[in-house]
């Protein structure tokens, strides 16, 4: 996946942010998040509304509140704004094709945010919706694999390990990717393992501590939870205290303030690092590239560098949302 992927350091967005023309002056952006309840999406919204400050450009931020059709509704409003570029977090990845299509209609830069745009069952995170001018999200493969990867450091050798998996909301592409990467990383590493549980959530800290609670009264001997985001592990490090479970608890979908806690107060062993807040801030970049180059080539995928979150290495991951 690696030679398509495009990583952007923050000395070039620097260099983008500090360079504002007086053409810039004129320019309006607009984003629709997918709700702006959770505190990840806020953040995302934070990074694009700082960087277009810092640009000089107007942006406009519409809250769909977890709604498909208010986030048409909210990208027709754009349209009718005139705005220069747009960009989303899409609710619905197959829906969200004709939302691209209708944009494209209109000659306006659109950029998805966070997921993929198309059926992730036929299109790879890497090859975005070619409508899109680009695709700025976690790589979550990746970040499922180095969960793996620190998974795969902590199992017992002399044994086959068990795992149950704490799961997001199966509607969104990124749940399948970051169990594909997990097993991925344990199976290179040729770890003995098997997964003996799985259960889907809503991403909420008081369903991952319902699942961890039913995963520990039906094996108690397990090794490792996996949670596919660091709410739920919040959550489930509730259950763990109350059933007196010794194994490890490692989640991906990292970074978030309460993840930070948790990991320094020894509550779960670790997480990846995510950076919502950097997401929002490739977005502009890649919206801004869009609307005042019309060269720049179009299904670009942007991400970023995610490394793991232990009690030894906490600062490596500076946003804290």
């Amino acid at each position: 996946m690696g030679e398509n992927k495009l990583k952007l350091g923050m000395a070039a967005i620097a260099t983008l942010l500090c360079a504002g023309t007086a053409a810039a002056k004129d320019l309006t952006f607009g984003y629709v998040p997918a709700s702006l309840e959770y505190p990840y999406n806020v953040m995302t919204a934070k990074g694009f509304e700082e960087a277009g400050k810092k640009a000089g450009v107007k942006t406009v931020v519409l809250d769909p509140r977890g709604s498909v059709e208010k986030q048409g509704n909210a990208l027709d409003d754009l349209l009718s704004q005139k705005v220069d570029a747009i960009g989303f977090l899409p609710l619905d990845s197959v829906v969200a094709e004709s939302f691209v299509d209708k944009v494209n209609d209109a000659g306006i830069p659109v950029v998805a945010i966070a997921l993929q745009v198309g059926d992730s069952a036929t299109r790879k995170l890497n090859e975005p919706y070619p409508g899109l001018s680009a695709l700025v999200a976690t790589d979550n493969y990746q970040a499922g694999y180095v969960s793996g990867e620190m998974t795969a450091g902590v199992l017992p050798k002399d044994r086959k390990a068990k795992i149950a998996i704490v799961m997001g909301d199966p509607a969104y592409t990124i749940v399948k990717l970051d169990t594909d990467g997990f097993k991925a990383a344990l199976d290179k590493a040729g770890a003995n393992y098997e997964i003996v549980a799985e259960q889907p959530t809503n991403w909420t800290p008081d369903e991952g501590e319902a699942v961890c609670q039913n995963f520990l009264t039906a094996h108690p001997d397990l090794d490792v939870i996996f949670s596919h985001a660091d709410d739920m592990a919040i959550g489930c490090a509730r259950a763990i205290e109350a059933a007196g479970w010794k194994g490890k608890l490692i989640a991906t979908g990292g970074g978030s303030k309460l993840g930070y806690d948790a990991i320094k107060a020894g509550e779960m062993y670790g997480s990846v690092c995510t950076r919502p807040q950097l997401l929002g801030e490739l977005m502009f970049k890649a919206m801004h590239e869009a609307a005042t180059n019309p060269e720049t080539p179009k299904g670009r995928f942007v991400t970023y560098d995610m490394p793991q979150i232990t009690k030894e290495n906490l600062e490596d991951c500076p946003e804290k949302w």
